[in-house]
């Protein structure tokens, strides 16, 4: 039915929270709960005679799902603007979310929460992100109910959900719902997704990964990418189809719920340049043409009211003609490449679609897309970045433009520039993480069910909320919420159900009231009207060039108000012509925000508490799992105790990081000893002079402050250089951790073809400080 992938554009690709704003319906199936994770030894029903051929056999009765309950599918993209997808209204080309939108439903009032963590979070649970702990990204958490980073397992997932409800329930690709402590080989492992819910789990659990050599785990164990050649996300579509092949050729009338979170778009950007090239040229105009071409689009497909105006560029941003040809050149690249990450993304979920088609499940799927779970990017800064050690503005153009044909490869580690963010939010102002504005928080879905949708194609313009997905996927498949989970009582949704408007696209809105909030940035939604107000927080290259940026204090940020019903794209602040209605709704932001743990506000990472610094840690012989060991800035050390088994050893005695982001390599080359470091692919490299001899050895890297370092072979000094932003280096030993024995992560340098594993013994590293 939907796209046949070899007449397709990509013929040519070969390789793939605790007050409850329930709905009155949910009252009635909550309270019934169901027994397939929670399923306690119950009284036997039988009778126990002396023989088997007198005794009255009985075994309860398993959970199944309801009769002909479809299988459910949630796809959630990373980082993309509403203007992007030519689903809607975008010039990069999407062609499976264009058959799933024309054979389903676009709904174009929807909303995120604006970032990364706490969307995910509110999707997963139905709940507000802040009542869930998550207002703000996992590893930003502090000691407060609403920032703490930690899911509550009172508030039970989707899986956790539907697995009482006789599913199988599958998730690949960005988790992003744990502190950083908890991401290690010790655990605990209660709150990864195989915890919560999901049998199966394959992805990565930070927040980003590189798409060439990502971080995947497989269930809680590492996997082994070793001689890898396939992009993330041919990784994830190859996986969901096995899961799913497994699992109905074992049980063939047994549902699943599969969650894909792709790493895409979030940087880095990075795709097979036959994908990026294919976007040559086609956006030579730049981002103001760009944003003029969406927008008529937009109209024209009426994804956007008639009234609506196309708002200027934001400040800041250049006028793309006035760019030098320089300027344009790798500015262009940046989007090309985009553009050819966004549509291979689009034809990797095209693969799982059309095999749910080949094997007959497709007509009895329900699928969610939501294409993003914030706006366009802005991390960017105004120039693009490559990963490399960038101004406060971002990059030099000499240098982006010497890091040309490496952008989107693995030796770099893209991002936009902010012009790109904004066209791809086209109509909305401002971007990702700015709660106060619907550039952050505007996201498009699309709701496809075959079942159930007849008026194919169709809009549907309903204010609706990430917590509200959760609600009308249950009400649609027909299942049960349970009132405690694996023991534990459940905290009352906040979602409402919006799937009356699958059958009437004139069904009133479920939902009336939101708040936003993010880093001190807030909003209040009710009924058509909206008070938003932008705290300064000094990063992502707009208040970040002053490194020495304070906040200023809350009650000096100023309030705007805007009335979406008539300006939709918030180009027409009206507070000072209803200066009551702004009030009430401060009011009721102020309501909202302490009955689901928005208080207390807080800057940027502030309260945040610092990573616990070991002055000694040990990794030892035999670790298979990267080591995160967080260094100071003082002066540090790290020997290595190894076994050499004669002059030929080769490979990697340790490693951290890689060449697009910055890291080191311990290793053993034509018999010689190297340390290489490396910012982005400019490497210092210090080597012995002579070949090492077979045996027992001890090998010391010192850091002394932030300007040297220097190599010892059994304590005789061997080599030494200086050295700038010693951290640029050694971050990633408390970030990606620390490989023994071989290069696990990104490669450090091409003079080795990862993992190059050691042909001796590393019998342990030891870091001090």
């Amino acid at each position: 039915m939907l796209i046949n992938l070899k007449k397709s554009n990509y013929m040519n690709h070969q390789s793939r929270h605790v007050i409850s704003l329930l709905t009155g319906w949910l009252f009635f199936i909550i309270f019934t709960p169901a027994q397939a994770q929670h399923s306690p030894l119950q009284p036997f029903g039988g009778k126990i005679r002396k023989t088997l051929d007198s005794t009255v056999q009985w075994r309860p009765e398993r959970t199944k799902a309801p009769k002909g309950a479809p299988n459910v599918v949630w796809i959630l993209l990373d980082d993309v603007g509403f203007g992007a997808s030519s689903a809607f209204g975008g010039l990069i080309e999407t062609p499976t979310f264009d058959s799933l939108a024309n054979n389903g439903l676009r709904y174009t009032n929807f909303h995120t929460t604006g970032i990364c963590s706490p969307t995910r979070a509110a999707l997963l649970t139905g709940r507000n992100s802040h009542s869930v702990g998550m207002g703000h990204h996992a590893e930003l958490g502090i000691g407060t109910p609403g920032y703490s980073g930690d899911i509550p397992l009172e508030a039970g997932t989707i899986a956790e959900i539907f697995r009482e409800n006789g599913y199988n329930t599958f998730a690949l690709g960005k988790w992003h719902g744990n502190r950083p402590i908890d991401l290690t080989a010790a655990g605990p492992f209660n709150r990864y997704p195989t915890g919560r819910g999901f049998d199966h789990f394959y992805g990565f659990l930070g927040g980003a990964t590189d798409q060439w050599y990502p971080d995947l785990v497989e269930g809680i164990t590492p996997v082994n990418l070793d001689g890898n050649k396939k992009h993330l996300n041919e990784l994830l579509a190859d996986k969901a189809i096995s899961y799913i092949a497994n699992q109905k050729s074992a049980a063939p009338d047994k549902p699943f719920f599969l969650y894909l979170a792709p790493g895409a778009t979030h940087s880095p950007h990075q795709v097979a340049k036959e994908w990026s090239d294919r976007y040559k040229g086609k956006f030579d105009g730049g981002w103001d043409k760009y944003r003029e071409d969406v927008f008529k689009r937009q109209q024209a497909l009426g994804l956007i009211p008639a009234r609506v105006k196309l708002p200027p560029r934001q400040e800041g941003i250049k006028a793309w003609q006035s760019l030098s040809a320089d300027e344009k050149k790798v500015f262009e690249r940046f989007f090309e490449v985009y553009a050819g990450f966004l549509s291979y993304t689009d034809f990797e979920i095209g693969r799982i679609v059309n095999y749910l088609n080949q094997i007959g499940q497709l007509d009895n799927t329900l699928i969610f897309v939501i294409i993003g779970d914030n706006g366009g990017s802005k991390e960017g800064t105004y120039t693009g970045t490559t990963g490399g050690a960038e101004g406060p503005q971002g990059h030099d153009i000499a240098y982006l433009l010497s890091q040309y044909e490496k952008i989107g490869t693995a030796y770099t580690h893209p991002n936009y520039p902010l012009g790109w963010s904004q066209a791809t939010n086209t109509p909305f102002r401002y971007w990702k993480s700015d709660a106060n504005s619907e550039g952050a928080t505007h996201n498009p879905l699309i709701v496809f069910y075959p079942k159930k949708i007849r008026e194919k194609g169709g809009i549907r313009t309903q204010y609706a909320h990430v917590i509200d997905v959760l609600p009308s996927t249950v009400e649609l498949a027909q299942v049960k919420v349970p009132a405690t989970i694996n023991g534990y009582p459940q905290l009352p949704l906040h979602g409402a159900s919006f799937a009356a408007t699958i059958a009437n696209a004139a069904a009133p809105a479920a939902r009336t009231v939101q708040y936003y909030e993010l880093h001190g940035g807030r909003a209040i939604y009710k009924d058509g009207w909206k008070a938003a107000v932008y705290h300064p927080r000094g990063f992502f290259g707009t208040e970040g060039s002053d490194p020495h940026f304070t906040p200023p204090p809350f009650e000096k940020d100023k309030w705007e108000l805007y009335n979406l019903q008539e300006d939709w794209n918030e180009t027409r602040n009206l507070a000072a012509k209803y200066p009551q209605k702004l009030e009430e709704l401060k009011a009721l932001f102020d309501q909202e925000a302490t009955r689901y743990n928005v208080y207390p506000l807080r800057n940027y990472k502030a309260g945040m508490a610092q990573p616990v610094i070991r002055n000694k840690a040990v990794i030892y012989q035999g670790t298979t799992a990267r080591t995160k060991v967080y260094v100071g800035k003082g002066d540090v050390t790290i020997t290595a105790a190894v076994n050499i088994p004669g002059r030929e050893a080769t490979g990697v005695i340790f490693s951290n990081g890689g060449w697009s982001t910055g890291g080191t390599s311990l290793y053993i080359k034509d018999g010689k000893l190297h340390y290489t470091l490396t910012d982005a692919g400019r490497e210092i490299t210090l080597s012995t002079d002579k070949q090492l001899s077979g045996g027992e050895h001890t090998i010391r890297v010192k850091f002394k402050g932030e300007n040297s370092v220097t190599l010892f072979v059994d304590d005789e000094q061997v080599a030494e250089a200086e050295i700038t932003k010693r951290n640029k280096y050694l971050g990633s030993f408390g970030g990606d951790g620390v490989s023994l024995g071989k290069d696990q992560a990104v490669p450090v340098t091409d003079a080795y073809e990862r993992p190059f594993s050691f042909t001796g013994t590393v019998k342990s590293i030891v870091i001090e400080q």
